[in-house]
């Protein structure tokens, strides 16, 4: 059984980090040549080794890099590809450059919101899925496009939006 380090649980979604994934990242930091200016590059491992960038992560990176806090979460709140809640099972990702805006992904966006009962950045309170709009994808071909876990989706319709999402639903 895995030693768990429980750090103050904010919500039920966040209860217990491994400890094994603090170790895991506390040798990648003590492997950088240097920790100065490394806050990006060291934020990218914790989230690939935890999935997501936990309050108590950020501490963690912040104490082991000798840096406030603050500018952990600041840099973590300011850039879209950082998460600091745990993403749903199935992330939706619709393209909203301008192509597929052009192409109706205000809609599809719309559309989806509707349908999860969410806005674009959330997650639906089964935990299921995650809602987000991305830049673009460079797919512009193929617009509007929607990104579902690794499938991607082009040319999608309005009408076409409950079928994809059926493939993803709980059976």
């Amino acid at each position: 059984m895995s030693e768990k380090l429980v750090l103050q649980p904010k919500n039920d979604m966040e209860k217990e980090l491994p400890k094994e994934k603090f170790d895991e990242l506390e040798q990648y930091i003590d492997g950088l040549e240097e920790s100065e200016g490394t806050l990006i590059q060291v934020l990218h491992k914790a989230q690939h080794i935890f999935g997501y960038l936990p309050r108590d992560v950020q501490l963690f990176i912040a104490r082991r890099l000798d840096i406030p806090g603050a500018k952990v979460y600041g840099v973590v709140s300011f850039y879209n590809y950082f998460n600091d809640k745990p993403p749903g099972d199935v992330i939706i990702n619709i393209c909203t450059g301008t192509a597929c805006f052009v192409k109706g992904a205000d809609k599809i966006m719309a559309q989806y919101e509707e349908r999860l009962g969410i806005a674009s950045g959330q997650t639906t309170e089964d935990g299921r899925f995650t809602l987000n709009a991305v830049r673009c994808v460079g797919a512009c071909g193929l617009a509007p496009v929607v990104i579902v876990g690794e499938k991607v989706y082009g040319r999608v319709k309005v009408d076409e939006l409950d079928d994809i999402l059926a493939k993803y639903e709980r059976k």
